[in-house]
């Protein structure tokens, strides 16, 4: 069975070795037919601490790490980081 990967963007980089990524989706409202989005946060395992908050990733599904952790990040599809503020 192969694993499944997912895109989103790095909410949280705050942890070590973990980041949070938020993957979008667009649904078809059941009723009114209308497009709308629905997210979710799932916890991706960043071995070198290397992705900042602001990024989209690739993750993929890995065998459990932790409690949380059952994604881990695969590649950098962009790199529209948040700008640290200048002093």
């Amino acid at each position: 069975m192969p694993k499944r990967v997912l895109t989103g963007t790095i909410v949280s980089d705050k942890t070590d070795k973990t980041v949070v990524v938020k993957v979008e989706r667009r649904v078809k409202h059941p009723l009114y037919g209308k497009i709308i989005k629905r997210s979710k946060k799932y916890h991706a395992h960043d071995e070198a601490n290397e992705y900042r908050e602001g990024e989209t990733v690739r993750i993929e599904e890995t065998a459990p790490i932790s409690k949380l952790k059952t994604w881990k990040v695969v590649e950098r599809v962009d790199t529209h980081a948040t700008p640290a503020t200048a002093g």
